[in-house]
């Protein structure tokens, strides 16, 4: 592919997608386009500045081999420009590496971090290790955790592992559990939660989960780990991979996740914050994915935060208790 630098100045360009196959339109253009600022890169696709097979195409299409992309004009480095990821979080996350090999990377992803940036946020996990590993041009995220849900986070360096992890979530054959606390005694009888989900957008832009009977439908196995009176430490294992899928089955059980600004009420809010919690409670604490044949199980441990969310969380209840 010609030097991109080389390129700036120049008008309308068509490129054909060879190596970049499986990337999404839009990281692929933000790679291309260096110093161009996010959201100008999300206007050109959203006015159709940008075309593949000459027609539109939203933020997340994946590009195929032998695509035809339409590149508008453009000019970088330009005033505003992003400012690369710090040194501190690129240590931070080098730290939370769980396993790595020439296909893939295990990383323990924080609560509070993106996964990639958008919306006001600059840098996500994927952006952060794409400047940590610049030699692994085709990074990738396999699969997406909310920003606020810690824990075990999948990444491909190239499409081969990019294409057959897709396969194995598609066909179920990846495995993942959860822990979770949530408001309330959880049935200990209550193991399966079946619900159609719907995804949509509040009037104020915010986009949520809904049980809808035409919804697409979900999964989730739960089982309880302790009780405090007046909330439940559970695992859950969901069989499908919805957006919001664990928080919303707990919410349609009557026991929300405790910290969840989204589908919580106010009420449980802020008893849950009276007691001092200050996240939300849930982390992916283990994944099993099928590599070279053989399944392989990687682990990321409960951080100390939400260890220490329990810790108030049980206190409460004793303190109630003793009154």
């Amino acid at each position: 592919m010609p030097d991109p630098t080389a390129e700036r100045a120049r008008g309308v360009r068509h490129v054909q997608i060879g190596e970049a196959a499986g990337q999404r339109i839009d990281n692929y253009l933000l790679g291309e386009m260096t110093g161009v600022p996010r959201s100008r890169v999300y206007g050109m696709l959203r006015k159709g500045e940008v075309r593949i097979n000459g027609g539109r195409v939203k933020p997340d299409y994946r590009l195929n081999e032998g695509d035809v992309v339409r590149m508008p004009p453009w000019h970088g480095p330009v005033a505003g420009a992003p400012t690369p990821p710090s040194r501190g979080l690129l240590e931070r996350l080098a730290e939370r590496i769980i396993y790595q090999d020439a296909s893939i990377i295990v990383v323990d992803k924080p609560a509070g971090t993106a996964v990639h940036g958008g919306s006001g946020i600059e840098h996500g996990i994927i952006e952060a290790f794409r400047a940590l590993l610049p030699e692994e041009r085709n990074l990738e995220l396999v699969h997406r955790l909310d920003r606020d849900t810690s824990g075990c986070l999948l990444l491909a360096k190239h499409r081969a592992a990019l294409l057959e992890l897709h396969g194995a979530f598609r066909d179920a054959t990846v495995a993942k559990t959860y822990d979770v606390l949530v408001h309330g005694t959880w049935p200990r009888k209550l193991r399966t939660v079946r619900a159609h989900l719907e995804k949509y957008v509040t009037r104020s832009g915010e986009r949520r989960v809904r049980v809808v009977a035409d919804g697409k439908p979900a999964r989730t196995e739960f089982s309880v780990v302790e009780t405090a009176n007046t909330a439940t430490w559970l695992k859950a294992h969901p069989h499908t991979g919805r957006t919001h899928q664990i928080r919303v089955h707990c919410q349609v059980s009557d026991h929300p996740v405790i910290g969840d600004e989204k589908y919580a009420s106010e009420r449980q809010l802020a008893e849950s914050r009276a007691t001092g919690v200050q996240r939300l409670c849930l982390h992916a604490s283990s994944v099993s994915v099928p590599i070279a044949g053989a399944m392989r199980r990687f682990e990321a441990p409960l951080p100390g935060d939400f260890t220490a969310a329990w810790g108030l969380l049980r206190a409460a209840n004793n303190a109630n208790d003793s009154r």
